[in-house]
C-alpha cells in the first residue's frame, strides 16, 4: 500500500507541472490502466484493472515556488493521507508522461485537453425526493463529478475524517441534450463495469440538469453546480 501511495504521488506530480497538460491522460501496464483527471483547480488519479479496482486519489494543485502543491481531499488507500499537502519534483514531455516507480516505467498518453460544456468539478447541489427538489448543503461530507474533454469520475468522500464512500468513472459524451456515461471502474460493484447509462442533460451557466435512472434502475433527477 505505500508504494502505491509513492506512486499516486509521484505520478500525480509529473502530471500538474503545467495548465498546457489539462485534460485527461491513460496509462495502461499489463492488465492494470489508470487514468488521470486534470482541471484548472483538481486533479484525480484511478487505477483499475477489468475486475478489480485498486485505488483513487486526488484533490486540489496549485502551482507555487517553482513547483506544484498538492492538497489532499480524497485517498482510498490510505485516509490519513487527507488534508496533507505536498510539491514534488514534475517533468513531463509534449504529449506523453513518462514515469518510471516501484512499478517499473510507465507511458501515459493525453487522451483529450479538457475541452468540453462539462469540464471541471462539479458538486451535488440538489436532489428531488417524493417530487421536491431537496437542497444538498455543501459541508465536509460531499459527492464530486470530474470532468476532462472525454474523462468522467465522482467521488464520495469526506474532507474531514479522510472516509471514503466510493468513487466510478470512465468516458463519456454530451450531446443534444442526452449525457452517456461508459463505466470504466467501480469501486461499490464491479459488475456494473461496462454498463453505459444515458440520461436527460441541460447545462446552464454553472448549473446542470441530470435526470434519468441509476446504475439500480431507480429514478433520479438532480442538480449539480460548478465548483
Amino acid at each position: 500500500m505505500k508504494k502505491l501511495c509513492l506512486v499516486l504521488f509521484v505520478c500525480l506530480g509529473i502530471t500538474l507541472q503545467s495548465q498546457a497538460q489539462m485534460g485527461g491522460w491513460k496509462s495502461a501496464k499489463g492488465d492494470t490502466t489508470s487514468l488521470l483527471f486534470v482541471t484548472p483547480t483538481h486533479f484525480s488519479f484511478a487505477f483499475f484493472t477489468k475486475s478489480t479496482f485498486i485505488g483513487t486519489f486526488g484533490g486540489t494543485w496549485s502551482a507555487g515556488g517553482g513547483g506544484v502543491d498538492l492538497q489532499i481531499e480524497f485517498n482510498s488507500i490510505d485516509k490519513s493521507q487527507v488534508g496533507k499537502s505536498i510539491s514534488p519534483d514534475v517533468e513531463f514531455q509534449g504529449n506523453t508522461i513518462y514515469v518510471n516507480d516501484a512499478f517499473g516505467s510507465r507511458s501515459y498518453e493525453q487522451l483529450d485537453g479538457g475541452d468540453s460544456q462539462l469540464s471541471g468539478v462539479w458538486q451535488i447541489s440538489s436532489r428531488e425526493q417524493n417530487g421536491t427538489m431537496n437542497t444538498i448543503t455543501p459541508g465536509a461530507r460531499k459527492t464530486i463529478k470530474i470532468f476532462t474533454g472525454s474523462l468522467f469520475q465522482w467521488v464520495a468522500m469526506n474532507t474531514e475524517t479522510g472516509e471514503f464512500f466510493g468513487s466510478g468513472g470512465g468516458t463519456y459524451t454530451l450531446k443534444d441534450g442526452k449525457y452517456t456515461e461508459n463505466i470504466q471502474f467501480f469501486s461499490r460493484d464491479n459488475s456494473r463495469v461496462g454498463a453505459s447509462l444515458s440520461f436527460n442533460a441541460k447545462v446552464e451557466g454553472n448549473n446542470w440538469d441530470h435526470s434519468g435512472l441509476s446504475s439500480q434502475g431507480e429514478p433520479i433527477h438532480e442538480v449539480w453546480t460548478r465548483k
